[in-house]
């Protein structure tokens, strides 16, 4: 590639990132940033929105794991002393014979 291709490439880069900086702080530009912008604010809202709703939904469902496993502990415990309490009425009735 001889000097004056390397030199046109150059002006014409120059001119093309001119223009094109011309381009981007144009009003109409702008406009287009803030409405992509909102949009991506926009956006942003309805995913939290759905973020809270899954943690509130995954709070729920902790809550009630946590109950059910009280539950089933509270009924093992009944279980197991009404088992001693039988033991210990089978090991009376034995001494007494």
């Amino acid at each position: 590639m001889n000097n004056y291709s390397k030199l046109a490439l150059f002006v014409g880069g120059t001119l093309f990132g001119s223009v094109g900086l011309k381009l981007l702080a144009s009003n109409e530009a702008k406009n287009a940033y803030v409405h992509v912008a909102a949009a991506g604010l926009r956006a942003k809202d309805c995913t939290m929105e759905t973020v809270t709703a899954v943690q509130e939904s995954a709070a729920d469902i902790l809550a009630d794991a946590k109950e059910l496993n009280e539950t089933r502990a509270a009924a093992k415990a009944a279980k197991a002393a009404k088992a001693a309490e039988a033991e210990i009425k089978d090991e009376a009735e034995a001494a007494e014979a």
